[in-house]
Parts: C-alpha cells; structure tokens; sequence
C-alpha cells in the first residue's frame, strides 16, 4: 500500500524536528501536503498524520479489535512502566480503565472541588508583593498537591514531602528538547552511572518506585488506613478471576496517574494565565462573571461559568499541551475517507492541526475564547484530551482543576507578566510548554468588584 506523501527529509533529521520545533514542522507539513501526510521518525514506523474532522471521527470511532494504542505507545513505557493504561489494549485495558474511572467522574470529581479551592490559595498566599514567581511551577504545585490527594489521600507524613520534590526532579530531567531527545533516540538509553542522563533518570525512577512499592505495603497491611483515594480503590479491586492487581501493575498505574494526572494540567494552566495578563479584556470579562456570583462564591458554580469555560477551552486549543493524540496501529484493514489502510498502519490524529484549521477557528493564532460561546465544536473539531476509547482519563478533574484555580486566583491577585512577549512552546518530554514557564509579579491584591494596587 502506497502511504499518503510526507517529507523526504531523512528520519534522523524528522526526528529533530520533531523533538525541537513540533509545532512549526507540523504547519510546514500542513502547508506543503494538507490534511494527511506521513511522517517518518528514525526508529519508528511511518506515522500519518490527520487533521481532517470527518477522518478523524472515523478514527475514533474504530472498534478496539481494529486497532493496537498500546503497541504504538510502547516507547513511552519507560516513562510509566509496561502495565499503564497508556500501553494496554483489548480487554485488560477496557477492564483497567473502567475500574480507574469512577474516581475520575460524575460526583466524585466534584467532591475535589473544595480541596482544589484551598490548594490553589495555600499556593497563591506564599507569592511576595512585586517579586516574580515562574507560573508552571507554582501550577505544578498546586496540580500536584490536588494528584497526590486524589490517588494517595495524602496530604502530609514523610513520604508525602519525599514524593513531591523526586517527581519534579525526574521530570525535569527531560524538560529541554536537548534532554527529551532521551525520550526518542534509543541509542542514548545507556546506564553509563548516576551521573550519565539515563543512569539518573533510571535511579531517581527507581526511587520514585520504591516510595511507591511503601505506600501500597503499608495500605495493604492496614486496610483500616485504606479510604476514598484511588490506591485504595485499587487495593480492593479484582479482575474476573477474583485476582486483585499485583504490585507492579499498580506502581505502572500509579506513575501513570501521577504523572499525567498533573504535569500536563500545570502547563496548561501556565499559559493560561499568560493570556489573562497579556489580555486585559479578556481578564476583566472573566472577572466580571466570577464577581456575578457574589462574595465566596460556591466551587461547583464557579466551575459551570460559560465565560470561564471558554477561557480553559481556547488555552488547550491555542497550544495543546500534547501534540497529538494516541496513535493507532492497525490490526485490521480499515477505510477512511475513502482510502483504504492496511494492517500494521500507524494513525495519529493530530491535535494541533485540527485546533487551527482556519476552516474550524478563523484567525486561529488568535486567542479568542468567544469562539467557543459562539459555536459549539464537535468531539471530532476541539480534541485536547484526545477521544474514542483512549480518551484521557482524567479530562474532567483536568477541566475542574483549570477553572477553579484560575478563578481562585484572578478574584484575589493582581498578576502582570514580566515578559510580554510570546514564549516559544518548547518540547518537554511527550508534552510542550512555554520555553519560560510564564514569570508572573504580583503587583497587587484584589477586592472584589475592585483592584487594589499596592507598590
């Protein structure tokens, strides 16, 4: 089967791009082959690229015994591990993620509301008058202090203070293009010592693991210690044979859930405070529907502001903090859009290209978050979080927490960038964010219906 064209760049050099510059190097693609195109990365199988809506809603709508997500997701077990959900198919990932589900749904993800509310302001309360802060980071605490909560039901003791500064420590080992290259180029995954890349990033993995393997000991063997958090979920669970899940595919969901569960929302909401202070009418638009609802307004009505809705919604289109979705590797051939696709293809509907198809978001470098308000986009025109069955898992606690630490913030602080210029989204392992990380200065407390700025 002939594949649709692409870039006769050699792999190597794709490979490059790819890691340092995704974003210009899918709109030149775009630009020179339109809505699908292959692109071929050294080390991969041809992977084709697809921003078309109606093609993509015939991806997603694929039976699970037509495609393989976990085959093509493979290279990223070295990140969670060979039994995350991100890496399973057929039956063992529909069991998995239905068990995973429910704490990340319906009235369970309101119940974080508060606790996300509160978490937003310890974290806001440490910033200095006119002193600036990187807002990634202070987003990176506040997203995981909400995960740590949520899957361990821990919010102090000794392992909790050990967790937190080894994530971020291990992340930040591919948190430059030149340190994600770790990620891709497989030749550079050698233990050559702690003080080689991948000898640091295996040992501080392994750390990481071990609190892990602690906490599902403990929990375990004090099953009065076990509550409402996902580990104890996960304790009680059994598969149809009444087997519960061992302890190495529960540290593999963990990473998992850990991992994905609050890098990706941090960034999001970095470059969304990026917009707010870069766009006074937008801010002031927001704020006058938070203050609509009055002094300490409830979280849960917060969270259902159109306005504010909008806002969380233009961010992930703008810049997706992941730049495609799930790839699918054929098992059967398929058609789409009229082509036929034979078995071992690799699709890979591409988040990006599809949140700026002018056709879809007219002026769409712009950030515009009335867009939203003025037409309703399918699951197949606006897809941050993915879609079919490997949507993210965590896509409503992801929207909750984006909302209610925006509001939480912007009704309380006067923030101002100390950069006004663009940041240049830039590759941090599987996901992208903003070269700078957004320094903010706080440059004055709010009241509310009113500003009050303090020098």
């Amino acid at each position: 089967m002939k594949l649709p064209d692409g870039p006769k760049l050699h792999p190597v050099f794709q490979l490059i791009n790819w890691i340092a510059r995704p974003f210009e190097y899918l709109e030149e693609c775009a630009a020179k082959y339109g809505d699908t195109f292959t692109i071929r990365f050294f080390g991969f199988q041809p992977w084709i690229m697809v921003s078309n809506p109606e093609a993509i809603k015939q991806i997603f709508s694929l039976h699970p015994d037509n495609i393989s997500v976990g085959r093509s997701n493979k290279f990223i077990a070295i990140l969670f591990g060979n039994n995350s959900l991100l890496v399973l198919d057929g039956d063992r990932h529909k069991q998995e993620r239905k068990m995973l589900m429910p704490p990340f749904h319906g009235e369970k993800v309101k119940s974080y509301a508060d606790s996300i509310c509160q978490i937003t302001e310890k974290v806001a309360s440490q910033w200095q008058m006119n002193q600036s802060f990187i807002a990634r980071e202070a987003m990176q605490e506040i997203t995981l202090e909400v995960i740590i909560q949520t899957v361990f039901g821990l919010s102090e003791g000794k392992r909790y203070e050990e967790i937190k500064p080894l994530l971020a420590d291990w992340l930040d080992l591919t948190a430059t293009p030149a340190r994600s290259s770790l990620m891709f180029f497989k030749f550079l995954q050698v233990d050559l010592g702690p003080w080689s890349p991948w000898g640091n990033f295996i040992r501080t993995k392994q750390k990481i693991n071990d609190l892990l393997q602690a906490e599902i000991e403990e929990k375990r063997s004090n099953p009065a210690q076990q509550g409402n958090d996902i580990l104890s979920l996960m304790l009680s669970a059994t598969d149809e044979n009444g087997q519960p899940m061992s302890d190495q595919q529960l540290k593999d969901e963990l990473m998992t859930l850990l991992i994905a569960g609050h890098e990706t929302t941090a960034t999001a909401l970095a470059w969304a405070f990026y917009w707010l202070a870069k766009l006074p009418e937008v801010k002031e638009k927001l704020l006058q529907e938070i203050d609509s609802l009055g002094e300490n307004p409830d979280a849960i009505a917060l969270s259902r502001l159109p306005y504010l809705t909008a806002v969380c919604q233009e961010t992930l289109r703008i810049y997706p903090v992941v730049p495609i979705a799930q790839p699918r590797t054929l098992t059967t051939p398929v058609e789409i859009m009229g082509q036929r696709f034979e078995v071992g293809t690799l699709l890979t509907p591409c988040i990006y290209l599809t949140h700026h198809r002018e056709d879809l978001y007219p002026n769409s470098k712009e950030f515009r978050p009335e867009r939203f308000l003025e037409r309703q986009y399918t699951n197949y025109e606006f897809i941050p979080f993915g879609g079919g069955v490997r949507l993210c898992l965590g896509y409503a606690l992801a929207m909750l927490e984006m909302k209610l630490a925006i509001a939480t913030v912007l009704s309380k602080y006067e923030l101002a960038l100390v950069d006004k210029n663009l940041p240049k989204p830039q590759r941090r392992g599987l996901t992208l964010s903003p070269n700078n990380g957004i320094p903010l200065v706080m440059t004055g407390l709010r009241e509310t219906k009113k500003s009050v700025v303090l020098n």
